[in-house]
């Protein structure tokens, strides 16, 4: 049972990320614990080095043993649980490797339900449940197909949580960035190129001229959209899936 008097801990998974590390130092600095989960200890050192309040958990989320090593780092309330992790899985449906599927939904789908199997016991009335599904999930494009894919599959399991602890107060929010500039996003237009023969450039400059924004949202941003997610004015948005992309979405869901 969790002991009320501890302080509330932030989990964050995939906390080593381009996005995650950004969310976590956010957190951090606004004076909340942080347990830094992600599978390289070294890059989690380094992340600790940054505040006090980050405290780390070496895990695999793509593994079941996940869950009994990050429920061991837990000492009390669970204000939030965050679910950052990436994909390694990249191509389209003629040139991923099946198995590649299995290895999206692995991670994406599988490793959100071993994050809230860790932390169900440390949950309370007005902790937050989020996940980060990318955009892809909602408007796949012909190359995507592990992270169209798995993140449809996320958007429909938030969904279900949702569906199980909101009647509790423990809410659950979706967040679903559009194209960010990213390591991981310019490795998946180096991808593009490859596979469509068009230069980099050209399909850098057509990610920007989507956005009616003009340009692309950083991590910062989304690292806000976490934090206020915290706010106990948040728990409104139950269930909702938050399109943070810049203006490239322009229909009404």
């Amino acid at each position: 049972m969790t002991d009320s008097s501890t302080p509330e801990t932030c989990v964050i998974v995939g906390a080593t990320g381009a996005m995650g590390s950004v969310i976590a130092q956010r957190l951090a600095g606004a004076g909340r614990r942080v347990l830094a989960v992600a599978r390289s200890a070294d890059e989690l050192d380094k992340l600790a080095t940054t505040s006090e309040l980050i405290s780390t958990c070496v895990a695999d989320i793509g593994s079941d043993d996940a869950v009994g090593v990050i429920a061991d780092g837990l000492d009390g309330p669970v204000r939030l649980a965050l679910f950052a992790a990436g994909l390694p899985v990249r191509g389209s449906a003629d040139t991923i490797e099946p198995s590649g599927l299995a290895v999206a939904a692995n991670i994406k789908v599988a490793g959100p339900v071993r994050l809230l199997h860790a932390v169900r016991d440390h949950l309370t009335e007005g902790s937050r449940f989020v996940a980060i599904a990318g955009s892809l999930g909602i408007e796949p494009g012909p190359l995507d197909a592990g992270p169209g894919t798995a993140n449809a599959a996320l958007l429909n399991l938030m969904r279900q949580i949702g569906a199980l602890y909101g009647p509790k107060g423990i809410t659950t929010h979706t967040i679903a960035p559009g194209p960010i500039d990213t390591p991981r996003l310019r490795a998946l237009v180096e991808t593009q190129a490859a596979e469509t023969g068009r230069p980099v450039d050209e399909i850098w400059s057509a990610y920007l001229g989507k956005t009616t924004l003009g340009r692309l949202p950083t991590l910062d941003e989304i690292a806000w959209l976490v934090d206020m997610l915290l706010a106990p004015e948040a728990a409104v948005l139950h269930g909702a899936v938050l399109t943070a992309d810049g203006g490239v979405r322009h229909g009404v869901l």
